[in-house]
């Protein structure tokens, strides 16, 4: 990847202590808010309970990335556990490496996580699906219907690829479903909160708050630079994010803690904007109000991949790099 505007990425320790304490954090968070759920308002526990599955999500995200020690073993060790229930870890993991190819970032053929389809594909959608997607496209519509629908898509294509035969597929889920066991026992055997409560205040609010910084991250533009947003005046969700609301820095400097991305882009903000073009909010609330029933992007691609539609199979979901599968991170 270009060096676009610095030289080198510092160092990190060989243990990150942050990272580690956040590890503590998170988990130890998880346990008690689902230990002592019956002491906590139902609304107070949607917002705790949410926010700690998005941030577990991120978590993740970091830990792909080659935190917090430099054992690939290690680190996937502390992200496997499936609190979400429905993302496997190694699946994000693979398809998210995939999605930093920057010279494909949003293109429909090459890019796991883009929200662009091909002009083929969207060609083919009746009236009612392309309704669905125009509103899809929108903040309201993506932390909604459309966080919910990535995730059906998720299921639908990744069980069907189980199902087929698809070996690696198998040993992943096989590797997940005894996860959700363990987190399962927990969640209800342990502690008395009842499945769909779980899934009402914790999976689906963490579902929707990782929506967020997803939602405007990535567009299409010829140059891959400008491909990539930062969203500035977040301490809050940047915190959530871990500082991917810088995402420029991230997608440039894949490898840097998320504690070092805020002094980091303090340093180089106006060589950072220069670099994508410009593509900056100022906070959540200006993603919000520019696109809360405005779309983001059309459906399909802008076209300066299009001509790579008419190949065999294009347009087509796949299995281990499926639309819309890690809005955790990416």
């Amino acid at each position: 990847m270009l060096n676009r505007y610095h030289r080198a990425t510092p160092p990190v320790a060989a243990i990150e202590g942050p990272t580690i304490l956040l590890c503590l954090v998170i988990y130890g968070g998880w346990a008690a808010l689902t230990f002592f759920h019956r002491d906590i308002p139902w609304p107070l526990l949607a917002l705790l309970g949410g926010w700690t599955i998005a941030w577990q999500m991120s978590l993740q995200h970091e830990l792909l990335h080659g935190h917090p020690t430099r054992s690939r073993r290690v680190n996937d060790a502390l992200g496997f556990p499936p609190l979400t229930l429905w993302l496997p870890y190694q699946i994000y993991r693979l398809a998210h490496l995939r999605h930093h190819r920057d010279e494909h970032l949003t293109d429909p053929l090459e890019d796991p996580e883009t929200y662009y389809l091909t002009e083929d594909r969207f060609g083919r959608l009746g009236p009612l699906a392309r309704a669905f997607l125009r509103f899809s496209n929108t903040f309201v519509g993506r932390i909604t219907f459309g966080a919910m629908r990535s995730m059906l898509i998720f299921l639908w294509l990744h069980i069907g690829a189980c199902l087929r035969g698809n070996r690696a597929e198998q040993r992943i889920w096989l590797q997940h479903v005894l996860g959700v066991v363990v987190v399962l026992v927990w969640v209800v055997g342990v502690c008395h909160l009842p499945l769909w409560s779980y899934l009402l205040c914790f999976v689906i609010p963490g579902r929707v708050l990782a929506s967020i910084r997803s939602f405007a991250e990535h567009r299409a533009a010829p140059d891959q630079a400008e491909r990539t947003a930062i969203v500035e005046n977040a301490p809050v969700l940047g915190l959530l994010f871990l500082y991917n609301n810088l995402h420029s820095v991230h997608h440039d400097r894949p490898g840097m803690p998320w504690y070092r991305i805020p002094a980091y882009y303090g340093a180089h903000r106006a060589e950072i904007i220069r670099a994508n073009g410009g593509l900056v909010y100022d906070g959540y609330w200006d993603v919000a109000r520019r696109y809360l029933f405005t779309q983001h992007h059309r459906g399909p691609h802008p076209g300066f991949v299009a001509a790579r539609a008419a190949l065999p199979g294009a347009g087509m979901p796949r299995p281990a790099a499926s639309a819309q599968i890690a809005e955790a991170g990416d």
